[in-house]
């Protein structure tokens, strides 16, 4: 990805964007270690201090963390994201099940009602996905396999606004998601999500909102308080 030779005063911005969207492309991904400092200088073309300084830059903005010793990891996909994650890194895991519950119900419903042949193919390769890394065992395999597959029904919403809300708390969810499987897959926290896209495929809105609404909950119910937990567990078939 060779710059163009750009006026010395923009060259910071133009690196600092240059990284930005390497980020957000999904070209470095969240949890992903980034070149280091002399490969983004030959990458780039320009010199090690502009690297340092843009690089600093998005460490400070939430995107990237600077680990002494070890490297330069991602951390979140755009300024809002890092934003969200840290502002919620303490959040009640209930509260943030049920934003999840919220949001991904609301984009079900849209899905069914709006979902095209190719979002429907999507969904198919990705549950099957889903599914496969599941038989793995590998647990942050699966949380991305998940997450992923969770971006794909808020997206075929077609709502644009929405879609971009629910990546920019991407991280946040997919920390709730790590605790709530905890270390190791185990067959209590598996969620078949088939029922999801049927209901999507077959265009039943209110079968979509209601299957998406139940899968923050079906995992640990436990986790959920007094009557709430066990309500929650009876519907869910948890």
């Amino acid at each position: 990805m060779p710059l163009t030779t750009p006026r010395r005063s923009a060259l910071s911005e133009q690196v600092i964007s240059e990284l930005r969207n390497q980020i957000s492309s999904g070209e470095w991904p969240v949890g992903s270690r980034i070149p280091t400092e002399p490969e983004l200088v030959d990458q780039l073309g320009v010199a090690r201090n502009t690297v340092r300084e843009a690089v600093r830059a998005l460490a400070h903005n939430g995107l990237l963390d600077i680990r002494q010793g070890s490297g330069t990891y991602v951390v979140a996909t755009s300024e809002l994201a890092g934003v969200m994650q840290r502002r919620f890194a303490d959040a009640d895991p209930r509260h943030i099940a049920e934003l999840r519950s919220t949001l991904e119900s609301s984009a079900a419903k849209l899905a069914a009602e709006r979902r095209t042949e190719r979002d429907l193919k999507q969904l198919d390769a990705l549950l099957v996905r889903r599914e496969e890394i599941w038989a793995t065992g590998d647990t942050e395999a699966f949380v991305t396999a998940d997450a992923t597959f969770h971006m794909a029904v808020v997206a075929a919403s077609h709502n644009d606004v929405m879609t971009a809300m629910y990546a920019d708390l991407g991280e946040v969810l997919r920390d709730w998601l790590r605790e709530d499987i905890g270390e190791e897959l185990t067959p209590e926290a598996h969620m078949d999500h088939t029922r999801l896209v049927d209901a999507i495929r077959a265009g039943d809105a209110e079968a979509a909102a209601a299957e998406a609404a139940s899968y923050p909950f079906m995992c640990c119910p436990e986790r959920l308080t007094g009557a709430e937990g066990r309500d929650r567990a009876l519907t869910s078939g948890g």
